[in-house]
This record gives C-alpha cells, sequence and structure tokens, in this order.
C-alpha cells in the first residue's frame, strides 16, 4: 500500500502544485483536490493519510487570512450527508493521519482551532495570525531554529531551516499569556525565526519578518502530527530554489524543505500502512 497524500485547492490558493511535487518527490502518491469535491461528496479525507494545506489567499483574505476558508470546512454540509468537512478532519485526526499547512494553510488551521489545540481540543481557537508589523507585504528568505524537544513529526533529525516566507498577515498571537506559556511548556513552538549568526530566537526585523510572539513562525499540537508553519519548506526542494545557488556551488542537491516531506511519509509507513 502506499502513501497517499491530498493538497486542497481552490478559493485563492497558489501552491498546490509545488507542495504536490513535494510529496511525490518524498514518495507519496499526491492528489490536488479542489475544495468544491470534497464540499459535493466526490473526494473524501478518509481515502489518504497526509493532509496538506497549501499557501495562497483564500477568498482573498477579504474576512481575515483564511478565517472565510476555515468556516466554509467547518459549516459547509457535504452534499448527501449530515457532515461537514471539518467532521471527516476529526476522524482524519482521530485515525492518527498528518496535517501540514503552510502559510495560509497554517492561517487556516489556527483558526479553525487545529493548532495549537491544547489538550486535545481541535475545535476552539486560541491564537490567531494577524497583520505584519511592518504593515506590508514579506517576501524574502529567513533562518530558522528547530526546537528538538519537540514533539514535531515532520522536524525530527533538523536544527536549523532557510525558508522564504510570503505573507501580509503572518504575526503569530496567542489568545493569552496562559496559552504561550502551555505553548512553550509543551514545547508545540516547533520553529522560530532566529539571528543567522548565532542561531537565537529573535525579535529584531528582518530575521523576523513580521513581529511574531516569541519569534514563533511554526507551531505543532500535542501529538506532533498536525504541524503549521508560515515558510513554504515546499519552495526550497531542490538547489537551484536556493536564492544563492549559482554562487553556492556546494549546496546538496536536496533543499531543505524535502525532508520535512520525507519524514510525513516515513511516519506513515511505520504507523499507519
Amino acid at each position: 500500500m502506499n502513501v497517499k497524500a491530498l493538497v486542497i485547492a481552490g478559493n485563492g490558493t497558489n501552491c498546490e502544485r509545488e507542495v504536490s511535487e513535494a510529496c511525490r518527490l518524498a514518495g507519496a502518491e499526491c492528489d490536488i483536490v479542489h475544495v468544491a469535491e470534497l464540499l459535493a461528496g466526490r473526494a473524501r479525507l478518509d481515502d489518504y493519510h497526509f493532509l496538506n494545506l497549501a499557501g495562497g489567499f483564500l477568498d482573498g483574505d477579504d474576512l481575515g487570512s483564511a478565517k472565510a476558508g476555515a468556516n466554509r470546512l467547518r459549516h459547509a454540509r457535504v452534499a448527501g450527508s449530515d457532515e461537514t468537512v471539518a467532521d471527516q478532519l476529526q476522524r482524519f485526526i482521530a485515525a492518527g493521519k498528518l496535517v501540514m499547512g503552510v502559510c495560509n494553510g497554517f492561517q487556516l488551521m489556527v483558526k479553525m482551532g487545529l493548532l495549537p489545540a491544547l489538550g486535545g481540543d481541535h475545535l476552539t481557537q486560541s491564537a490567531t495570525l494577524t497583520f505584519n508589523d511592518g504593515g506590508h507585504f514579506e517576501d524574502r528568505w529567513c533562518e530558522l531554529s528547530v526546537d528538538p524537544d519537540s514533539p514535531c513529526v515532520f522536524t525530527r533529525g533538523l536544527d536549523r531551516l532557510y525558508f522564504p516566507v510570503r505573507h501580509g498577515e503572518g504575526k503569530f498571537v496567542p489568545a493569552s499569556s496562559e496559552v504561550l506559556a502551555a505553548i512553550e511548556a509543551r514545547h508545540l513552538a516547533v520553529l522560530r525565526y532566529c539571528d543567522p549568526a548565532t542561531g537565537a530566537p529573535t525579535m529584531e526585523y528582518p530575521f523576523n519578518p513580521n513581529g511574531s510572539v516569541a519569534a514563533i513562525a511554526g507551531i505543532c499540537d500535542e501529538t506532533g502530527r498536525l504541524f503549521g508553519l508560515m515558510p513554504h519548506p515546499e519552495a526550497y526542494v531542490h538547489r537551484t530554489h536556493h536564492p544563492r545557488w549559482t554562487r553556492q556551488p556546494e549546496l546538496p542537491e536536496e533543499g531543505m524543505g524535502l525532508q520535512l516531506y520525507r519524514n510525513a511519509v516515513e511516519f506513515i509507513r511505520n504507523n499507519l500502512l
């Protein structure tokens, strides 16, 4: 049996092909499915092991980044049934499967309540992603440090990453100091924007491009199987994606982002097949 990955597309996503290619390179079969197909009942999350929520501008971010998309999945009924896509998603999570949201997909997960999901509550929103402190869209590459004590399935064996960000609303803000304390205590802050020289988490611009609280760039839930991040790992799966690839011939052929998808595929093969 092969690992089956799904990338949801439509209503403003624009990174689905890159994510699909990353899944394929990591060894998974991958389908790109429009959200309308899920709502029509012609595709179901139950048929997959690895759900990917790609970046883009869901519904033009007109109600805030991914909020309309989150409401659609939470409340719109699947044709011919009494369930929503969110109901399928809860079943998907309970089955031990994997979910990764990148950029707009991370925003979607946070606003649905899938992250950080403290205490296993995947239905209640406890954080948000809001406008960058600089007040404008950021398109730059960032250094990231990985928490080695995080339960995150996707970052196992990794300590530093270098990915691009492309967002106008990437500032992670927890609902309260108590939520932040719980995220910190449980090592759910998987990735932090860091100083390139020291590797220490930083609030200094441009190394922290959006002013995220505690320099948080990505978080997981307590199982480590649900993961969201603002930087784009699918944008660095080959050496030629690196902004300095022509000046750094020593770069490995495989880009850093691919290992996140390889870790996901390996986990599924070892635990779900």
